[in-house]
């Protein structure tokens, strides 16, 4: 209990920042699509996010050791609002791409500085409890964003202008805490060879991962809306993905921790194919099929980066695993920034099959790189532990760091 009461601050900032800043993809898709904008032009934005959010991981580490942390956290929070409030002010796609890389930097700045506050923190004793707290907060929010769009108007001041309280509400835990903030440490080297050496399978594995992401959030609301769905239906829709990856979290592990991981990864990109055609098959169907429809997706596809990781840190020296796991987040956020465009663009040309095609595909060429992968060496007998794995910032491996250490 003392160790939740002492990470409060921290773990309701999360949940804020996730309300405030996690609902405005969906929100802006919703309401590009009620002012005009093209598939492509609101895939655009996807990709412009995590631009942002890259650009956020690399710099929030050197902005910390220039200012401190609370006031690293003042000024992206502050990138954040103001990126959320300008929407309104200029309506228009290309205005709105700025507006995202600096959502996207305030996104993945705000989680490197809480990271970092947490490492600080904690000890080998906590680190354990600390972290399944935190998973779980992080799941809730990005549960809560999704489920907000129900009740935020599209393309209206008032949604945006809540977005942006909530955002700027993350400032008061973190800031007025009487905790003292660490010294700021190393910001880990980038290094994306690092992880091709290691696994060149694992690079791929989370590329995936990220285009099968990204394209889901940034470009599913338009999914949503030309097969029908209301934007209140649609927000369950986005809600229904999240709950079914956090279900999927225990059996993945207990499947990754227990058989060769790259086996676990061919038949979670078999279930991805397979809830691929799935879901373009529900779209004939009813909501509610919709909606079970996105669960599997959810549950097939969201823990294909947790065990690419572990695979990946199943062949790393101790020493290389903070750069590593940073290596690894470059790759996911590769896959991200293409594939919001893409997506897109085969939704408005095929139709609402067309992204769904893509991720399939995508998961297709993994079966088969995997398959190639199993020739090439066998499986180390002294393996890394299966964790949960936000896709956060690049010092989430410092965090994760005993989690990934060898039984």
């Amino acid at each position: 209990m003392r160790l939740l009461i002492s990470f409060a601050a921290l773990f309701l900032s999360v949940v804020l920042l996730q309300l405030g800043l996690g609902g405005v993809a969906p929100l802006d898709a919703l309401s590009g699509d009620l002012l005009g904008f093209s598939a492509t032009e609101i895939g655009f934005l996807g990709s412009a996010h995590f631009l942002g959010f890259f650009i956020g991981c690399w710099w929030a580490p050197r902005l910390m050791g220039e200012v401190g942390h609370s006031r690293a956290f003042a000024a992206l929070t502050a990138a954040g609002t103001i990126g959320i409030l300008a929407h309104m002010m200029i309506p228009h796609a290309w205005a709105w791409v700025p507006m995202r890389i600096a959502i996207g930097v305030a996104v993945a700045g705000c989680y490197t500085i809480i990271e970092a506050w947490l490492q600080a923190k904690v000890t080998n004793e906590t680190r354990g409890r600390a972290m399944g707290v935190y998973r779980v907060v992080d799941i809730v929010g990005s549960l809560g964003a999704q489920l907000l769009i129900a009740v935020l108007a599209p393309a209206a001041y008032l949604s945006y202008n809540l977005l942006a309280l909530l955002c700027c509400a993350a400032l008061f835990p973190l800031v007025l805490t009487r905790a003292e903030a660490p010294e700021t440490g190393v910001a880990p080297r980038l290094r994306p060879l690092i992880a091709l050496r290691n696994s060149p399978l694992a690079v791929a594995g989370v590329v995936v991962s990220g285009i099968t992401g990204a394209a889901f959030r940034m470009v599913g609301p338009l999914y949503g809306l030309a097969v029908g769905l209301a934007a209140d239906r649609i927000a369950l829709f986005l809600a229904a993905y999240v709950l079914g990856g956090a279900l999927a979290q225990l059996p993945a592990g207990w499947l990754a921790d227990k058989f060769d991981r790259r086996t676990v990864l061919i038949w979670l990109s078999l279930a991805s194919v397979l809830a691929c055609a799935l879901t373009v098959m529900a779209a004939s169907g009813g909501v509610i099929t919709i909606f079970m429809a996105a669960g599997f997706f959810g549950f097939a596809t969201f823990t294909i980066y947790s065990v690419s990781a572990a695979h990946a840190h199943d062949f790393a020296q101790q020493h290389e695993r903070v750069e590593l796991s940073a290596a690894l987040m470059f790759f996911y956020a590769v896959g991200a920034i293409a594939s919001p465009v893409i997506a897109s663009v085969l939704l408005a040309v095929i139709g609402p099959s067309g992204m769904f095609g893509f991720i399939a595909l995508a998961h297709g060429l993994l079966v088969v790189f995997t398959l190639v992968r199993r020739r090439a060496r066998p499986v180390p007998e002294d393996r890394t532990r299966y964790t949960y794995v936000p896709r956060t910032s690049f010092l989430i491996g410092r965090l994760l760091r005993r989690g990934n250490g060898r039984d």
